[in-house]
């Protein structure tokens, strides 16, 4: 794997942390493709929907869902692209390696939990 240009290669993870996480990120891929999948087969056609006037709230909801699975998805690949390049595990904002404990939990974290708070708080 490639070393990061902030010196960051992988943060210190040990090949097998790296392995799990990897196939709990390519798990959650899976996942979030079929629940997109899903969201397309449940999602009524134009004229279905204008005939049977679905409550506006119903289609709102559909595409809140729709567009957060995407995010995570998005989120999901980017993280499986910097495990590829070396570059996973090192927060995006501080450089500081992300705790083994939070890639567990979220394991597609940019970033640290104090930058992340940081992040929200700055939406």
């Amino acid at each position: 794997m490639n070393s990061h240009t902030t010196g960051i290669d992988n943060a210190g993870l040990t090949p097998e942390d790296l392995a799990a996480l990897r196939q709990g990120l390519l798990e959650q891929r899976a996942f979030r493709h079929e629940q997109l999948r899903e969201f397309d087969r449940a999602s009524p056609a134009r004229a279905d929907r204008v005939a049977h006037r679905r409550a506006p709230s119903q289609l709102e909801v559909h595409v809140k869902l729709a567009a957060s699975a995407r995010m995570v998805l998005a989120d999901v690949e980017a993280a499986l692209e910097r495990l590829e390049t070396g570059q996973y595990g090192g927060c995006e904002l501080c450089r500081w390696p992300i705790p083994l404990q939070r890639l567990r939990i979220v394991p597609q974290a940019r970033y640290c939990a104090r930058c992340q708070q940081v992040k929200e708080v700055g939406r």
